[in-house]
C-alpha cells in the first residue's frame, strides 16, 4: 500500500469526518432506504449531505479514501455505496504508530 496516499487521505478534515461517520453507519445513516447502511454501505449522496459539500466534492474525497484503501465502494442500481475497510485502517494506524515511535527513539 502506498503510505503517502494514505497520509494524504488522513490529512483532510472532511475525509476524517467521512471515516468517522462510516464507523457507525446505522447511527448516522439509518434513514437510508435503498440498502442496509451497516451491511451494504452508505450511498455517496448521503455522505455528501452529511459532509455539507456538493456531490462532486464528496466523490473526490471518497475517491482518495478508496485509493488509500480505507473504504470500498460498490454500485447497486444507479447508486454507489461506501463502506469502511477496517483492516486497512488498522494496518495504517499500526504502521503510523510504529513509525512515530521509531522516530522518537532515534
Amino acid at each position: 500500500m502506498d503510505r503517502s496516499t494514505q497520509m494524504k487521505a488522513m490529512a483532510s478534515a472532511p475525509r476524517l469526518k467521512a471515516l468517522r461517520l462510516l464507523a457507525e453507519p446505522d447511527r448516522h445513516f439509518g434513514h437510508q432506504w435503498s440498502a442496509d447502511a451497516g451491511e451494504f454501505g452508505v450511498c455517496m449522496t448521503l455522505i455528501a449531505e452529511a459532509l455539507g459539500v456538493a456531490q462532486p466534492t464528496a466523490s473526490r474525497h471518497l475517491d482518495i479514501l478508496k485509493q488509500a484503501g480505507f473504504i470500498t465502494t460498490q454500485r447497486h442500481m444507479k447508486w454507489s455505496y461506501c463502506k469502511r475497510n477496517e483492516a486497512a485502517i488498522k494496518d495504517y494506524l499500526t504502521w503510523l504508530s510504529t513509525e512515530v515511535l521509531a522516530q522518537s527513539d532515534a
